[in-house]
């Protein structure tokens, strides 16, 4: 059982940075592959990052070479620092786990979301 908690969202101006942390409980954290996906007011989920237990990234293109997905398996902490930021980015952002799954997937542990609003 893998339980993941955000934090770091809040209340940013276009252009601005926010850093999105996801803590994991669980000694096999390294072991799973680790996303973000985020989910817009009346839009469907959708993924934003995702990151191989053993480091490899991908990215959605309406975030690569703005976003970075990284982690620490010795914090237990995967992270999404968000750069130049847009009103289109303002959404509920989760952190999602998987021991298989990676990329666009369907994962087996979500955390609870944590709310990133960009002001224009």
């Amino acid at each position: 059982q893998v339980q993941l908690v955000e934090s770091g969202g809040g209340l940013v101006q276009t252009g601005g940075s926010l850093r999105l942390s996801c803590a994991a409980s669980g000694r096999t954290f390294s072991m799973y592959n680790m996303a973000w996906f985020r989910q817009a007011p009346g839009k469907e989920r959708e993924f934003v990052a995702a990151i191989r237990w053993s480091g490899p990234a991908y990215y959605a293109d309406s975030v690569r070479g703005r976003f970075t997905i990284s982690r620490d398996n010795t914090k237990n902490t995967v992270y999404l620092q968000m750069n130049s930021l847009k009103p289109e980015d303002t959404a509920v952002y989760y952190c999602a786990g998987d021991r298989t799954k990676f990329g666009p997937a369907s994962y087996e542990y979500w955390g609870q979301g944590t709310q990133v609003t960009v002001s224009s």
